[in-house]
């Protein structure tokens, strides 16, 4: 089994090596929503529904320019990049609205837990729509 798996694994390795730095920049993306929410929602300006669409926006902010440039290394100019981002984006704003109001209100869970499952399974979605369609990702493309 560990074979077959350093195989997959080597197989693999750039795709491996991408999703990594997804999850990485990921980390980066969702500590800026946490912190977007959590300064909302605590100072009583917004409840957790309308707090996780405030740090949605700012967590993307850092998700464009970190995967943008570290995750995907697109050639794609910020004209051709961005436009397609913003849908993939979009689609995961809506998302997380319908999981967090399903799970803060439909539920009962505390916010904080439910927008980390929230992110989790978004993070799902995002990867595959940044890769293979906003940033288009082209092995090679880009000289260091």
């Amino acid at each position: 089994m560990p074979s077959s798996l350093a195989g997959l694994v080597h197989r693999y390795r750039d795709l491996v090596r991408q999703f990594s730095t997804f999850v990485g920049v990921g980390l980066a993306a969702t500590a800026a929503h946490f912190a977007a929410l959590t300064l909302v929602v605590e100072e009583d300006l917004l409840g957790p529904v309308a707090g996780s669409a405030v740090g949605f926006v700012v967590g993307g902010i850092v998700s464009y320019s970190l995967n943008r440039r570290y995750t995907f290394e697109t050639t794609r100019s910020h004209a051709g990049a961005v436009p397609r981002f913003m849908v993939i984006a979009g689609v995961a704003f809506g998302l997380n609205g319908l999981l967090m109001e399903l799970l803060v209100h439909r539920l009962g869970l505390f916010y904080l837990l439910a927008q980390a499952i929230t992110s989790g399974l978004i993070m799902l979605w995002t990867f595959s729509g940044y890769r293979l369609w906003a940033f288009a990702h082209r092995p090679g493309a880009r000289q260091a």
